[in-house]
């Protein structure tokens, strides 16, 4: 059955994005679907980021259209789209080191573009007990896997419909590499829509409804995750397991 427009939260076509005379994006479609959650894979260098920054307005791209929620967002300025419904966990985490772990959260708080407020600061602390501990903490005082939580509340926290999660567990020790995989687990529960960038495919197709793999970026797959799984060749040739 076709989806409809309203279920359509971001529609990218044909984006070709550049750094300089780079040619980084090569004509990539992508669309995320109310309520699904999505995997965005290949090796390092194939253009995961680049597209994620082409669709949060980081990174204009030189030609193509991005739709959010049915409206042409393509190059608007990055609190716009934020505005949009999309929040966004960058690689690198980007969380307010001389801030508390209660003020990186609640400075964050609005209610969702339908109204929603599913996600309170209670909530969010209910998601993530090791915050809870460290509420007086600031940022800079965290692990690194304490900030990747943080970060992940505090998007949470502007109750978005899509939450695009960049290198989730990168460099995180397996323990909480595991947690953060519980949280993903819950944010889908939550019907919120997601984009997770991961090395690890076995994982992210866990918890996956479709899968997009780029190479040199453009697309060469996309599918469901049982689609995925059964075909090792393309594990193998495309992303080197």
């Amino acid at each position: 059955m076709a989806t409809s427009t309203a279920e359509i939260l971001i529609d990218a076509r044909g984006l070709n994005t550049y750094y300089g005379a780079s040619h980084i994006l090569r004509g990539v479609d992508f669309r995320v679907d109310r309520g699904q959650t999505i995997g965005l894979m290949g090796r390092n260098g194939m253009g995961k980021s680049t597209l994620l920054k082409s669709l949060m307005g980081l990174v204009k791209p030189r030609s193509g259209n991005v739709q959010i929620m049915g409206r042409d967002m393509t190059g608007r300025a990055p609190y716009e789209i934020a505005q949009s419904g999309i929040a966004y966990v960058p690689e690198g985490r980007g969380i307010f080191g001389n801030l508390s772990v209660v003020e990186n959260l609640k400075m964050a708080a609005r209610p969702g573009t339908r109204g929603q407020r599913d996600w309170t600061y209670e909530r969010v602390l209910e998601t993530f007990p090791r915050l809870k501990e460290r509420l007086g903490h600031g940022g800079q005082q965290l692990s690194g896997g304490e900030q990747q939580m943080l970060t992940i509340g505090r998007a949470l926290m502007t109750n978005p419909d899509v939450l695009i999660l960049d290198e989730a567990t990168e460099g995180l020790a397996p323990l909480i590499a595991r947690e953060i995989w519980r949280i993903c687990g819950v944010i889908r529960e939550s019907g919120i829509s997601s984009v997770i960038v991961d090395k690890n495919w076995k994982h992210v197709t866990q918890i996956t409804d479709r899968n997009v793999i780029l190479v040199k970026g453009a697309v060469v797959f996309t599918g469901t995750s049982d689609e995925l799984r059964s075909r090792p060749e393309l594990l193998e040739q495309y992303l080197g397991v």
